[in-house]
């Protein structure tokens, strides 16, 4: 039996005709939300571009820290826009090793991520503080009043909003085609309540190693032809400026590995790169005054 005959009937509404950037993800991740038209693209971006793999799990491990980091300040209400799919360390599950009252609603626009959430929800029991809706991030108002819909945020009290590794596969705006990222971004900040945290990770082709670029120029390429969303690299000043007059919070905007390292949970996926820059991934969290 050949590998696509052997997935699982998809969720309605999949397409299964390009590859997906969340079941690719998921893939490099080690996951089994993924068809064989995402392995078979991620199969050739690894060949190409072996780091991948590590820049993944490293992009992951950042997520687990950045949710350790804001839980242990007092943070207990996250809303994970382009969460993908929730698989081992997922914003919930983290947050759970420190408090049991952390409340999360996790937001997508691809129906696998939504429905692999909703299931995985259902199975632990917790859909009384945890919840996952379909969201585009091009709508800010309209997701921001979906997600305090499900009752399980608080407006009126401090959200941690994270935007890990969305905000480089983002879609222009539907009319005009132009990169509305950083004013949607901008919007949500406006949305957030004081005392909120923005955490981002992004791709970037800046301060990289010079043998990389190469690399990740191909990567692009591949995904502009083959995926289901188009990359865009932001240099870390642009990056950094997706926090408006947030306060980052130290050490400020580094490579994921260097973001608060002590945060690592002791069952974390070891991986090696020979310097920090090889993740080209600018990462960071700032705090709404």
């Amino acid at each position: 039996m050949s590998d696509a005959l052997s997935d699982p009937i998809p969720p309605q509404g999949i397409d299964l005709d390009r590859p997906s950037v969340a079941r690719v993800y998921d893939y490099y991740l080690g996951g089994t939300a993924n068809w064989a038209i995402d392995r078979e693209f991620g199969q050739r971006v690894v060949e190409r571009f072996p780091l991948v793999r590590n820049i993944a799990v490293a992009n992951r491990l950042f997520l687990n820290r950045l949710v350790r980091h804001l839980t242990n300040r007092g943070i207990r209400q996250f809303l994970d826009i382009g969460a993908g799919v929730p698989t081992a360390g997922a914003t919930h599950q983290v947050a759970a090793e420190i408090t049991g009252d952390a409340r999360v609603v996790y937001v997508d626009n691809e129906p696998v991520a939504v429905a692999h959430a909703e299931i995985l929800l259902d199975e632990e029991g917790n859909t009384d503080r945890n919840a996952v809706i379909y969201g585009d991030l091009r709508d800010p108002d309209e997701l921001w009043s979906e997600a305090m819909a499900t009752g399980i945020l608080d407006p009126e009290e401090p959200i941690a909003l994270l935007m890990i590794a969305v905000l480089h596969v983002f879609q222009p705006d539907r009319r005009t085609g132009e990169d509305i990222g950083a004013q949607c971004v901008a919007r949500y900040r406006e949305l957030l309540p004081r005392g909120s945290y923005l955490g981002i990770s992004h791709i970037t082709d800046d301060g990289i190693p010079p043998e990389v670029g190469p690399k990740l120029a191909e990567l692009k390429a591949m995904y502009d032809s083959s995926s289901s969303s188009n990359a865009i690299w932001r240099s870390r000043a642009d990056i950094t400026a997706l926090m408006g007059d947030f306060e980052l919070v130290e050490p400020g905007m580094v490579w994921t590995p260097e973001w608060h390292p002590e945060e690592t949970g002791p069952n974390a996926k070891q991986i090696h790169f020979t310097q920090p820059n090889e993740a080209v991934i600018w990462a960071g969290a700032g705090r709404k005054p």
